[in-house]
């Protein structure tokens, strides 16, 4: 019997276990929904986090690493047609990378254009650059519109960042254009800061000199140079650049001046040629204001001398007229020169 007892004892001891366990359980539940968080069942709780938390880790890195091997060995024992596509894919993507760069740089040279179209308000026609010269001696580019679109001999030409050129010839569907560094290029312009008239000429080391200045002139590193629209053979008010170096030679009646172009005349894809600009009357309404000035100071100069008496008006009055003729003179030799 005793034997009997003791079998039914062990039988016995494993439900009651899970009674007590659960009921333990919910206790502790209980008190943890009650409790604050500072309790001492959270207090339990925030301690086997901080615990188990490098566990954790480990078996994360343990689990990532088992991932990578399984890769590997997946690349491994992939068969040589597998391994051949992933190639062909790779270099079909690395070509959509190179394709797009190429997208991104001629939507930012087209914005460029139509920036610089928009800053003079030009009519113009757009072209691209499909030819260059190999000469080292002759700066001309060809460009893909000519006469069918509109395109003529004399106009200039200008890419993303300023004058680059004028055009020479055409074809119908094609047109040469002498940049500004050819040297038998030549651009008639005017300092802005004193209004000197001069010519922009390009030479064959690819500088750019301002030349036939009127004497005296004063210039600085920084003054802008624009066309001046003498000769129509282009637009006023387009900046040509601005002057870098200017060198008075001994012996010389004028100084060696060096003009940076405002534009790249090496690296250009895409360019305008301009067939007429919007801004021209307001560059020339700024110069016609800023003569008007002059000669308005002039007349209240020699007005305020001539109250002094009458014979010295009259005097004056003569010498006033024998200058104006000396000056009218000196323009009219200067304007034949430039013809010329």
């Amino acid at each position: 019997m005793a034997l009997q007892f003791h079998g039914n004892g062990t039988a016995l001891r494993g439900p009651l276990v899970v009674v007590i366990l659960l009921v333990v359980s919910l206790a502790l539940v209980t008190v943890y929904a009650r409790e604050g968080e500072s309790g001492p069942v959270h207090t339990v709780q925030n301690a086997f986090s901080g615990i188990s938390a490098p566990l954790k880790v480990v078996g994360s890195a343990i689990g990532s690493a088992g991932e990578s091997t399984t890769t590997a060995v997946g690349d491994l024992t992939a068969d040589a047609n597998t391994l051949s596509g992933l190639r062909a894919q790779n270099e079909q993507l690395r070509g959509m990378v190179s394709q797009l760069e190429e997208y991104r740089q001629e939507a930012q040279r087209l914005q460029d254009l139509l920036d610089i179209r928009d800053q003079y308000d030009l009519t113009s026609v757009s072209a691209r650059v499909v030819g260059r010269s190999s000469d080292s001696w002759n700066e001309v580019v060809t460009l893909d519109k000519g006469s069918d679109e509109g395109v003529v001999a004399g106009l200039p030409v200008m890419s993303g960042t300023g004058l680059v050129g004028q055009v020479i010839s055409t074809t119908a569907h094609t047109a040469e254009v002498r940049l500004l560094t050819d040297q038998q290029s030549g651009v008639a312009v005017l300092v802005q800061s004193n209004r000197a008239e001069g010519i922009v000429s390009g030479s064959l080391e690819g500088l750019l000199y301002l030349e036939d200045l009127p004497e005296g002139t004063e210039l600085k590193a920084g003054d802008v140079v624009v066309t001046s629209g003498l000769g129509g053979s282009f637009f006023r008010g387009i900046v040509v650049g601005e002057v870098v170096s200017v060198e008075q030679q001994p012996g010389d009646t004028q100084p060696v001046v060096i003009v940076r172009p405002n534009a790249d005349v090496t690296s250009f894809e895409e360019v305008l040629v301009v067939t007429g600009v919007g801004n021209a009357s307001a560059v020339d309404a700024n110069a016609a204001s800023s003569d008007a000035s002059s000669e308005s100071a002039d007349s209240s100069s020699s007005s305020s001398s001539s109250s002094s008496s009458s014979s010295t008006r009259s005097d004056e009055s003569s010498s006033a007229s024998s200058d104006e003729s000396g000056d009218d003179a000196y323009f009219d030799e200067q304007a034949g020169g430039e013809e010329e």
